[in-house]
């Protein structure tokens, strides 16, 4: 049972105090208590602002200077206790403040407003969220570059359809996935780089009238600069759902990569084999070796996309400009991004520890007449245009399945049968290592592309490893700045 110890920072409108059920019902301490150090961060830097430009007394403004570097320790030593009786952690540091220094502490909130309070220390927060998660996709890159480098002449079946196509390499098919990945993180840094605007000083909706310095407390908090429209600075989530989209987009890519884990590790593939680790048994069948790590982040894919609809939806509609609706947009963007980074983590040890089973990969490659788009690029090559080429191989396959036999095993005389144009040099084109080493064209599966390839996703991680190393250097730079 919570006991209303406290009163709301807006009572005076009001002859009685909130329902218990009222404060259950609309109190977000639960979740916004992860912006707490956020919060006196925030606080930090606008009363600073509030000294400098001589809006509050100095004595004053440094009496909740030091009140606030008192709670940041208190957090730090986990002696900062939460009342329930309060509705979010923005009351709970205020109230603190005022137990702390007196009714100094009161002056805080001069120039501001609870909505661009609570818009900026989301942003901190997410700032730092998205700067983790990027290293951590980083890191799974570098695992699919190790494997790139070590199988760029493992062969196996690339599928059309989940039917074999054309045949690629190991190196191939995991930079796919790093190109991927590599875009997903891009993305994350896109989203950061526009929402690293500072809304602090857009107070309720439509500014103060105060003498504020919006630029210096962006600067001191790590920002760009300042959000440009007070309207926009308290109402608008695009921010969140456009994270809540690179969220889901590099989760699809963990679904469709876990996908095909389960499928190769099965005994109808045989193609990987999971490390005893990172797999489990069954608790009735002895033999089961189940992927039940891939399962799980296939299977958690559909919360982490129900997030970005959920931030979507509860968008939709908005009058301007703050409605208490936007209270809804931390917590199921807060649990997805920490559903994403586990995934994230548990796939590197997954991927850096599997085994390939490069002799079945090589035995599925030799069926499936997967040299066939080879042998109509020979013939085009000798003049005949590739719809009558495409014909003329999809008739020597029939005759291969009729009879028996491989593309590759045919003699000339049967192939003969098929086009007068094939003759012995048609046997250097249609070796399933042949068919790799000839696409060399940009991006193509021979070994000299993916090396390029190699080359081209540690380049673009370098970048991103920098950008990440030079944010992550600036907040600690603003933390300590404050703090001093």
């Amino acid at each position: 049972m919570r006991h209303m110890s406290q009163q709301a920072l807006w009572s005076g409108r009001f002859a009685g105090g909130m329902a218990e059920s009222t404060l259950d019902f609309t109190t977000s301490l639960e979740t916004d208590s992860a912006l707490a150090f956020f919060d006196v961060m925030g606080s930090l830097a606008h009363v600073r602002m509030l000294k400098k430009c001589q809006i509050i007394p100095e004595d004053d403004a440094d009496r909740i200077i030091e009140g606030l570097k008192t709670i940041v320790a208190e957090m730090e030593n986990g002696e900062f206790k939460l009342d329930f009786s309060l509705e979010d952690i923005h009351t709970n540091v205020e109230f603190r403040l005022t137990e702390l220094i007196g009714p100094a502490g009161g002056k805080l909130h001069t120039g501001r407003s609870r909505n661009d309070q609570v818009a900026t220390d989301y942003r901190m927060y997410l700032r730092e969220s998205v700067l983790e998660i990027v290293s951590s996709i980083d890191a799974l890159i570098d695992v699919m570059v190790k494997i790139a480098q070590d199988h760029g002449n493992t062969i196996l079946p690339g599928f059309t359809h989940m039917q074999h196509a054309q045949p690629v390499t190991v190196a191939q098919h995991y930079l796919a996935y790093a190109f991927k990945l590599s875009r997903d993180a891009d993305r994350f840094m896109d989203a950061y780089n526009r929402m690293n605007k500072c809304p602090l000083g857009a107070a309720a909706l439509a500014g103060t009238t105060y003498p504020i310095d919006r630029k210096m407390t962006a600067k001191a908090l790590g920002f760009n600069g300042p959000t440009e429209n007070s309207l926009d600075s308290v109402s608008d989530r695009d921010f969140v759902s456009e994270i809540a989209f690179a969220a889901s987009q590099t989760q699809i890519h963990l679904s469709g990569l876990s996908e095909e884990l389960i499928y190769w590790s099965s005994q109808e593939f045989g193609f990987v084999e999971m490390d005893d680790k990172y797999t489990t048994g069954s608790s009735i069948m002895p033999q089961k070796k189940n992927p039940d790590i891939t399962e799980l982040i296939r299977g958690r894919t559909g919360s982490v996309i129900g997030t970005l609809m959920n931030m979507l939806v509860m968008q939709k509609g908005l009058p301007l400009s703050y409605n208490r609706d936007l209270q809804e947009d931390k917590k199921a963007l807060m649990d997805s991004l920490d559903c994403l980074l586990q995934c994230v983590n548990i796939m590197c040890p997954v991927l850096s520890t599997i085994r390939f089973n490069t002799d079945r990969m090589r035995a599925a490659v030799e069926n499936g007449f997967i040299n066939a788009t080879d042998l109509a690029d020979y013939l085009v090559v000798k003049g005949i245009p590739f719809r009558e080429a495409h014909g003329i191989v999809g008739a020597a396959v029939r005759y291969c399945i009729d009879t028996d036999k491989k593309l590759e095993d045919l003699s000339l005389e049967e192939f003969g049968k098929f086009s007068d144009c094939i003759g012995e040099d048609v046997y250097n084109c249609i070796t399933v290592d042949m068919c790799v080493e000839r696409r060399n064209s940009l991006g193509g599966t021979s070994s000299a592309s993916t090396d390029e390839q190699i080359l081209t996703v540690i380049e673009q991680k370098m970048v991103r490893y920098e950008n990440v190393r030079q944010e992550n250097q600036l907040l600690e730079a603003c933390w300590n700045e404050l703090l001093e």
